[in-house]
């Protein structure tokens, strides 16, 4: 049914300072909600990892706005965080919209996400993941190609967060992060058999980066994510723990790739449970969708 209604939308490529590369995502500001099936369905059309869709809690004009209700939508269903459509959202609520806060609070299905403009950066305060060391089996090996020839023995350990159910799989360095390509059909099954949604494959990272990675999320509709905000805050904790640092530099080794970095922060209780995500964002499309 023809509506009449139109939507300025923008795709901004986040965790990098240059267009083209990092993680696009869609980006709608709203004055009203929409129904979840219109924007699962704009999520669709747009077909990037994530859309996000932005909406003012505070009354008066979204330049004197400070909080937002936020969602996101991958092009199959609406997940419970986004790191680099949360990022991409803050650029254009920064930059388009020139908003007076320098801190923004989004309400999300994660919580209050507090995001600040920190000179042409943006930092993402989000939950710290929990990764606990659980046993990989054979299948899910299996679906990572870990027994191909150049992989052999480079398994490492894993480690699943309870809370994003994200499974993380160190291997032995980052050479075989880049060169891991695994078989996307099985890897949908081994997920629903394991009962993780997303894989992150990491290693310590080449100078000058501490660790690098890659996600894949074919269970999502996204086989490789090219950088991946949420990932980072699992990885965050993990590296902290074996690298003994509580800031460091990170790497996503897609073919787009994309850097940030991440910093693991105590909360108000004295608990090592935040991760401080701050990187770059770039705006490269600006256009009307109309329903």
């Amino acid at each position: 049914m023809l509506l009449n209604k139109t939507i300025t939308f923008f795709q901004v490529d986040s965790f990098t300072g240059e267009p083209f590369k990092g993680n696009p995502a869609g980006v709608c500001i709203l004055d009203d909600s929409l129904d979840d099936i219109t924007m699962q369905n704009i999520a669709s059309e747009m077909n990037l990892s994530e859309t996000a869709f932005a909406v003012p809690i505070t009354a008066g004009n979204i330049i004197n706005a400070f909080k937002f209700n936020l969602r996101w939508f991958t092009p199959q269903c609406e997940v419970d965080l986004c790191g680099h459509a949360t990022l991409a959202t803050a650029r254009v609520l920064y930059d388009i919209y020139e908003i007076k806060a320098d801190t923004i609070t989004f309400d999300t299905k994660s919580g209050d996400l507090h995001v600040e403009r920190i000179s042409n950066q943006i930092q993402l305060d989000f939950p710290a993941g929990d990764p606990l060391p659980v046993e990989l089996p054979d299948y899910f090996k299996s679906a990572l190609k870990l027994y191909e020839f150049e992989l052999a023995d480079s398994f490492h350990e894993a480690f699943q967060c309870s809370q994003l159910k994200m499974l993380l799989v160190r291997l032995k360095n980052a050479e075989a992060v880049k060169r891991i390509s695994p078989d996307f059909n099985s890897l949908i099954q081994a997920e629903e058999a394991f009962g993780s949604k997303g894989v992150i494959v990491t290693a310590a990272g080449d100078k000058p980066y501490d660790f690098t990675s890659r996600f894949f999320a074919p269970g999502l509709g996204i086989n490789e994510d090219p950088v991946t905000g949420a990932a980072h805050t699992v990885l965050c904790p993990y590296w902290s723990v074996m690298l003994n640092k509580t800031k460091m530099r990170a790497y996503q080794a897609s073919k787009r790739g994309g850097e940030l970095t991440v910093e693991l922060k105590k909360d108000s209780k004295g608990f090592n449970n935040r991760a401080l995500l701050t990187g770059q964002a770039v705006i490269v499309i600006e256009g009307v969708i109309r329903l």
